[in-house]
């Protein structure tokens, strides 16, 4: 099916939801099988201990055990308010910060960092000034810490919606501020899959949305996910990458196939970079990503490097560390979801 659609099923008992854009799967979320902490949840932990050399400090949270990356003004015992920013790796501490996002589908209030922002994709001034206004009424005596973005949703919804979600989040951010007080404890859980959707999907707006049961059957998303069960990637022309995580980085191998054509291989590596976010993005791979590349003279290097610059261009914390010696391609990703394998059944 062409355009954007939102599919929302579940897998043995836990939500799922997917992004179908043009038949091809772009977007997945699904929730995790026990109570780990989701990212974007929020806690009250207490400072424990620093790590020496690696410039962070553990915390105490509610069930477990979180690394802060700040020593400066924290001290053991501390009182601290924190946000998971990842999932946690096999054996590891969960990421937190204590910069805090309290995040709807067209507000974010931001505290520690004071001012009224309206998106930078919001182009037409007239619209600017009216959400400038109303960014003003909503946050008006609110505490100077507190600032407010307001997203690039705004453009095409309703007032109402918006002033709805500026006074929610104004009122939870406020809430959570001032209750510092006491041992661990989750405040404001993270979305879950279905919740995630709704708030960062929908811009631009979706064609169709398929929420009966069934739906991943239907569009499309069951076999899109058995495919991403399996290392091997099919690339046009014939070609194919294969994608295999290890404990130390995710090794990705690509290949021209059949084709024996002089622009074989540069062909076949500019598809595996094109869609070689996507992959990473819907596995949950991240952490530092190694691309042996299908041979190809070193004077067509530059082709491959504006493709993958425009390719990551939106997909958030990546660093193209670029050509190593041994003529392969170093990335590193931020790990900003649980890897596939660990929550398909």
């Amino acid at each position: 099916m062409k355009g954007r659609v939102l599919v929302l099923d579940e897998i043995g008992g836990r939500q799922v939801a997917a992004l179908m854009v043009d038949g091809q799967l772009e977007e997945l979320a699904i929730d995790p099988a026990d109570d780990m902490a989701i990212p974007g949840a929020i806690c009250r932990a207490v400072a424990d201990r620093p790590v020496k050399g690696q410039g962070g400090i553990f915390v105490k949270l509610p069930g477990g055990s979180g690394f802060l990356r700040q020593i400066s003004g924290v001290a053991p015992g501390q009182r601290l308010l924190v946000q998971v920013t990842g999932p946690a790796e096999p054996g590891k501490a969960v990421p937190v910060s204590t910069r805090l996002l309290f995040k709807s589908r067209f507000a974010i209030v931001t505290p520690d960092a004071p001012g009224l922002n309206i998106s930078r994709k919001i182009k037409d001034e007239d619209r600017r000034a009216e959400l400038s206004a109303m960014a003003e009424a909503g946050m008006a005596g609110a505490d100077d810490r507190l600032g407010l973005i307001l997203r690039s949703g705004c453009l095409e919804a309703e007032d109402q919606a918006i002033a709805e979600d500026i006074a929610a989040m104004r009122g939870l951010a406020e809430a959570v501020l001032a209750d510092i007080s006491g041992p661990p404890e989750l405040l404001v859980d993270g979305p879950s899959a279905h919740d995630l959707a709704f708030r960062d999907w929908l811009d631009p707006p979706v064609d169709d949305a398929d929420t009966d049961p069934g739906s991943f059957d239907r569009e499309g998303v069951t076999e899109a996910l058995e495919a991403l069960r399996g290392p091997r990637v099919a690339l046009e022309a014939g070609g194919h990458m294969m994608i295999e995580p290890t404990r130390a980085l995710v090794a990705v191998d690509v290949n021209t196939g059949a084709d024996t054509s002089p622009a074989a291989s540069l062909k076949a590596n500019i598809a595996a970079a094109r869609d070689l976010p996507r992959q990473l993005r819907l596995r949950g791979l991240g952490g530092q990503v190694v691309v042996d590349f299908a041979p190809m003279p070193k004077r067509d290097r530059h082709i491959l490097d504006q493709v993958m610059k425009a390719t990551f261009k939106t997909e958030g914390e990546t660093n193209l560390a670029g050509w190593t010696t041994l003529g392969l391609y170093e990335l590193t990703r931020k790990r900003d979801r649980l890897p596939l394998a660990g929550l398909l059944p």
